[in-house]
Parts: C-alpha cells; sequence; structure tokens
C-alpha cells in the first residue's frame, strides 16, 4: 500500500487555510409570528426653513423632524407632524427650531395625522442642555394633538420630542469610553446610508472561550431614555470596584449602542432608511443593520469559542418593564437566572415600580434571537418616557451591579 504520509502536511494546511477563512454567520430561525421586513418607501423629512405670519421654524440638523408649519390665526400655527411610513407604531417624533421676527406670544398645535401625542415636549436654548416644558403651558387639544403655549423671539428655541442624542453625541460616548483600558472600539459595519455601526468590546485579559453578554440600544429612534439607561449601565461595567473588575477579568462585554443611525438622524419615528422596524427582521435579516450586527455576534461565538449567556436590548415606552421569554417553554442556559435578576433589582431598589411582561417566543425580536440563536437569557429593557433622569441612572447602574453580582458567583 503507498503511503500518503508525504501529503499529510499539505492536507493540514489546506484545512488550517480553510478554517482561518471560515465566516460565521447567524442562523435564520421560523419565528411562530413572521414579519415580511423587505424594504419599504419611506417619507424624509426636509432639512428645510418654514416661514408663518412671522414665525420661523427650522429642521437643519441631525434628528430633526417636522413636516409643515401652519398659520390659523393670528396667534396659532400648527407643527405638522407625519411618519416615515404607515402603519407604524404612535411613536411621534418632532424635533425643530423655533423664533418670531418679534418677541410674541403664540400657540402651537402639535398635529398629528397618524397617532396621537406621546413625549412630553422638551425645550433648549443652546441644543445641549434640555428640560421639560413648564406643565402650565402645555394641554392636550383633543385626543390626539397637543398644544402649547410658547413665548417666542428672534433668539432660537428647540423643541423636541427627548433629548435628541444623534449619533455624533453617540460617537463622542464611545471614544470617551474608548479610553478605559478595559474597552476597544471598533465598528461591525455600515447602516444602509453607510453611517457607522460601533461596537464597545469590553473585557480584560483573553478573549478566547469568555462567556458574552450583549447589549443593543437605539432600534427605534425616539427611544432615548433607553439609550440614558444603557449608558448608566456601562458606566458601572467599568467602575473600578473589585465586583466590576473581576466580572471583566472573567467574561467579555458586547456594546451596539446605535443599531438605527440612519432613523436617528434623519429624524424617524421607528423605522430604518429600508421603512423597516428593524426589531421585527430578527430571523431573515433582510436589513443591513440587523444582518451585519447579528453576524458579528457570531462571529465572535465562533471565532472566541465563546458562550452568548445574556442578551438586553435597550429600548423605551410608557413605563418601566421588562419583556422577558418564558422560559418554560425554551430554557436558557442560565435557567432562573432572570428571575434572581430582577429580584435582586428589586432588592437594590426598593419603591422604585417597575414590571416584568413575560411571552414565548412569537415575532422575530431580539429577546426571542438571543433565545433561540444562543440559548441565551434575552430580555428587552425597557424605560418609560417620562422616568426621571436619576431613576434612570439608579436602576441602569443597579442592574448592571446585580448582573455583575450573580454572574461573578457561578
Amino acid at each position: 500500500m503507498k503511503s500518503n504520509t508525504k501529503k499529510t502536511p499539505a492536507l493540514l494546511l489546506l484545512l488550517l487555510a480553510l478554517s482561518a477563512c471560515r465566516t460565521w454567520q447567524a442562523a435564520p430561525y421560523d419565528f411562530p409570528k413572521p414579519v415580511d421586513t423587505s424594504d419599504q418607501p419611506v417619507l424624509v423629512p426636509e432639512q428645510k426653513t418654514w416661514q408663518a405670519g412671522g414665525i420661523f421654524a427650522d429642521t437643519r440638523f441631525p434628528t430633526a423632524h417636522l413636516n409643515d408649519l401652519r398659520q390659523e390665526d393670528d396667534s396659532t400655527f400648527h407643527a405638522v407632524i407625519l411618519p416615515e411610513n404607515t402603519p407604524i407604531n404612535p411613536s411621534p417624533w418632532y424635533a425643530f427650531r423655533l423664533w418670531a421676527e418679534e418677541e410674541r406670544d403664540v400657540r402651537l398645535i402639535l398635529d398629528y395625522e397618524h397617532a396621537k401625542h406621546r413625549y412630553f415636549p422638551k425645550v433648549s436654548r443652546d441644543g445641549a442642555t434640555w428640560e421639560a416644558i413648564d406643565s402650565s403651558r402645555f394641554s392636550m387639544l383633543d385626543k390626539e394633538d397637543a398644544v402649547l403655549s410658547l413665548r417666542l423671539s428672534p433668539d432660537t428655541l428647540w423643541l423636541a420630542a427627548q433629548d435628541p442624542a444623534g449619533s455624533q453625541e453617540v460617537s463622542q460616548w464611545c471614544a470617551e469610553k474608548s479610553l478605559h483600558p478595559a474597552v476597544e472600539w471598533e465598528t461591525a459595519g455600515q447602516s444602509r446610508l453607510g453611517r457607522p455601526l460601533w461596537m464597545l468590546d469590553i473585557g480584560e485579559g483573553k478573549a478566547r472561550k469568555k462567556p458574552l453578554i450583549v447589549l443593543l440600544c437605539r432600534q427605534h429612534p425616539p427611544e432615548v431614555t433607553g439609550w440614558e439607561a444603557l449608558k448608566f449601565f456601562v458606566d458601572e461595567l467599568l467602575s473600578e470596584d473589585e465586583t466590576a473588575r473581576a466580572f471583566r477579568r472573567r467574561y467579555r462585554v458586547l456594546v451596539f449602542p446605535l443599531l438605527n443611525p440612519d432613523g436617528v438622524d434623519l429624524g424617524f419615528w421607528r423605522y430604518n432608511a429600508g421603512g423597516i422596524d428593524l426589531n421585527r427582521d430578527w430571523a431573515c435579516y433582510r436589513q443591513p443593520e440587523s444582518r451585519q450586527v447579528a453576524d458579528r455576534i457570531a462571529r465572535e461565538v465562533g471565532r472566541k469559542r465563546s458562550e452568548v449567556l445574556i442578551g438586553l436590548d435597550f429600548h423605551s415606552t410608557y413605563k418601566d418593564v421588562f419583556y422577558t421569554n418564558d422560559e418554560t417553554e425554551t430554557p436558557p442556559s442560565l435557567p432562573g437566572f432572570k428571575d434572581r435578576w430582577l429580584a435582586g433589582l428589586r432588592a437594590e431598589l426598593p419603591g422604585f415600580e417597575f414590571r416584568e411582561s413575560p411571552s414565548n417566543v412569537g415575532a422575530p425580536v431580539t429577546k426571542g434571537w438571543f433565545l433561540t440563536q444562543f440559548g441565551a437569557v434575552g430580555m428587552t429593557y425597557e424605560i418609560g418616557d417620562d422616568t426621571p433622569p436619576e431613576a434612570i441612572e439608579k436602576k441602569g447602574r443597579a442592574s448592571a451591579r446585580v448582573m455583575m453580582e450573580l454572574l461573578n458567583g457561578r
């Protein structure tokens, strides 16, 4: 029999080369409630200046959204706010600047055609420091539209649904976090319109075989309170107490702080530039943002031979709530963890109201994706639209601290 000894090294080199060139991709999944995430047309708000009866409005800045300024009478004006697509979740985002030729009082109606008012107005004089409008100047005109009493002058007044927190602000935050020795900042790809999809890689020591925790944020542009909670969560992960340092030595965290930069900077209510709710695209990955982020997570798992333990997706809604998976249907690799985590959070924050809303895997959203893709604990981490800033900080920090304590004790 002829020996194959001389061919063995060449075969090994070929196998090694093929292994090195291997690409890992997120697997598709047949969710019980599929959603068509093929591209849909969108209405992009113009960046322009309006003039009506001596009142001016403009949208010449990222995150701005206004569709028209109309005059009703000498002192009443309508700010028309339309969605980028319909049907759509009722998240009517608005952000624009106002001024007048001379100082005067006006009534400004926030006029929605496809939703009722949701976000209590925030005002600013410089576009950087924001505060809620005086409640005496706000009322509901009817069941859908709101009316504001404003004192306008030649000085610019900024008006928005929330502190806008555009991609430039997120980029600055990433740059600041990357100064920490345990953080690497890179991009996981690009949005449909070419904006970067940033990723922070947090951990100390070698990444190989380290268990992974994944944090996602801003799939839906207006959900700024979720973004604020994510920032405090990450700050706690990077603190210098022994709990955080021990956690960083043992675990690795991937943070994707802005999954929908196009939607954020274009001032959209809900969708990406493809006209799709990205948090319904975690099955077939038809949109570039979900495709690239899902593949990047899968690649980190494959290349580093790691296991995803937890996936948290930060959002905002009307009240503080955690949407979780019903673990009796498909138990995760950390059974019971989310119950211990939520119990620990309640103990850390006595009197702070939030609830859990568990459900079976249904639509292709991230909480179900983490469970079906990796067997991980998946959760949608929702902060109320009007949760006070000090409460957001306490919840963000406490939830990170309890998570680290539980995982360090495994």
